[in-house]
This record gives C-alpha cells, sequence and structure tokens, in this order.
C-alpha cells in the first residue's frame, strides 16, 4: 500500500509540474502567436476579427513591410553588426577569462572585480561617457563605433560566465596539452573554448538577442538612416496618430525569426550552459 501511495504521489506530483509547465509555455508562446496572427490581417480586420484564425489571410503584408520599411539595408546592418559584435565578444571575454582564471599578473582581482561592477551600470547610464569617447576618436555615425560600444556592453557578462567555465577546468588538460607542444594560446583555442562551448552558447544568444533588439543607441550614434539597425524599419510603421499594425506586426515576425533561428540551433548548448554550468559539450 505505501509503494501504490507512493507511486500515486509520484504521479500527481509529476502532473501538477507537467501542467504549470505548459502553462508557462502557453504564456511565453500566446504574444508570438498573436504576432504572427496579426501580420496575416488587414487594418480593418486586426480589431474587429475575433476568430482564433483569421478568416481571411494576407501573407502579402510580409513583401509589404520588406519594401515600405526598407528592410534590406536595415536586416543588413543587423546582420552586420550581430555577427562582428558576437565574435568580438567571445574572443576578448574567451581571452580575457582565460588570463583572469589561469594566469597570475599585478591587479587581476582588480581589473576582474571591475568587469564585474560594471555589470551594475544600466546601458542608459553609460551613453554620456561613450558618446563622449566616440566623438573624441571620430568613429560617431560610423559601423565600428557602434561596434565597439555594442562589444563594450556585453564584455562584463560574458567574462564572468567563462571565467566559471574556465575555473572548473581540470588542470590535467593544461598539463597534457603542454606535453603536445601548446603554448597559452594553443590551450585556450584546443582545449579551453571546446570545453567551454554551453557558455559560448548562451554568450553569442544573449548577446545576438541584445544587439539585435538595440536601437536606443544605434539613435544616439548613428546619423545616417543607411547605418540605421532593422529596429528602424519598424518605426515607418508607427505614425504620430496612427499605427499600421499589421506591417508593423509582419515586420516584426521578420525581425524575429533569425533569433530563433539561431536559438534552436544552440538550444542543447544553452540548457546545459544554464542549468548545469558543465564544462563537457
Amino acid at each position: 500500500m505505501e509503494t501504490n501511495k507512493y507511486v500515486v504521489q509520484r504521479i500527481a506530483k509529476g502532473f501538477l509540474v507537467h501542467m504549470f509547465l505548459i502553462i508557462f509555455a502557453v504564456t511565453c508562446l500566446f504574444p508570438l502567436f498573436w504576432m504572427l496572427r496579426s501580420a496575416l490581417m488587414t487594418n480593418e480586420t486586426v480589431f474587429t476579427d475575433k476568430s482564433f484564425i483569421p478568416r481571411a489571410i494576407n501573407f502579402g503584408n510580409f513583401a509589404q513591410a520588406w519594401t515600405e520599411g526598407n528592410f534590406g539595408i536595415y536586416f543588413f546592418n543587423s546582420l552586420l553588426y550581430t555577427t562582428c559584435v558576437v565574435v568580438g565578444i567571445v574572443l576578448v571575454a574567451s581571452l580575457a577569462a582565460y588570463s583572469f582564471s589561469r594566469l597570475d599578473f599585478p591587479g587581476k582581482n582588480f581589473f576582474f572585480y571591475m568587469f564585474v561592477a560594471a555589470m551594475m551600470i544600466p546601458l542608459p547610464g553609460s551613453f554620456v561617457p561613450l558618446y563622449r569617447l566616440m566623438t573624441v576618436l571620430g568613429l560617431i555615425n560610423t559601423r565600428l563605433g557602434y561596434i565597439l560600444c555594442m562589444i563594450n556592453v556585453g564584455l562584463s557578462m560574458s567574462i564572468l560566465l567563462l571565467k566559471t567555465f574556465f575555473d572548473k577546468m581540470p588542470s590535467d588538460l593544461e598539463d597534457a596539452a603542454r606535453i603536445d607542444g601548446c603554448g597559452r594560446l594553443g590551450i585556450w583555442w584546443h582545449v579551453a573554448l571546446p570545453l567551454a562551448r554551453p557558455a559560448l552558447a548562451v554568450i553569442v544568444i544573449f548577446n545576438s538577442l541584445n544587439v539585435w533588439n538595440e536601437y536606443i543607441l544605434a539613435t544616439l550614434l548613428l546619423n545616417d538612416k543607411s547605418l540605421m539597425p532593422l529596429q528602424r524599419g519598424l518605426m515607418v510603421f508607427q505614425g504620430s496618430h496612427s499605427v499600421d499594425y499589421p506591417l508593423l506586426m509582419a515586420g516584426l515576425t521578420i525581425a524575429a525569426i533569425p533569433i530563433v533561428v539561431i536559438y534552436l540551433a544552440m538550444q542543447k548548448h544553452i540548457v546545459k550552459g544554464l542549468s548545469s554550468g558543465a564544462i563537457v559539450g
């Protein structure tokens, strides 16, 4: 009887946990469904059609949003910025984290805690010094200036996460690599980075999302519309007195697709990096 009671309690507990997770997943996915649903409607029916699936589906909103929002150049800019920033963050953060974890040098702890402390400063709080620095360097209204600023934004969290992984890396692996003739950079490239794939996946998706959705800093640093990221194109559908909701939702859907694809491609490593903190990919 006690065994049966234990089995029933275990099944009931599992049922409640799964129901909670299903409800939570539905609440997260519903805004995406509503965005896609609205993107397939017209401006006349978006507030009048109450059906779960739109009665009249209009796929032309996506083509119209792409052309009217001038998404071609904005999409290219966001893709370029995201790629360059993520690659830069991975290279700089991994080198810095490996140095903080494995090397001894004067001021090591001080510089590391300075990076950690920088995480407490919100991005708007750094606008003035960033703008001043970019002005002095002559990088205002340039792609390079915006990329360097966004790399700076994502470094603190990335260094902290990677250092945690490198601290757990067994020293025996480094000794074996040295026997094979690897130097410090060789160990970083052939041993440390492959083992830190879960952490790298988390860094890639978080920073990709951050760069892809950034608009305020781009507006501050970039004056030329041809240099603006994808979020600039979405402003075309929002006027002073009215909003074209179907085209806006179509534009948001287009903007969301790349991030969703990246997340699905790295889902296994992301879950491992966030939940377990293991060093083996």
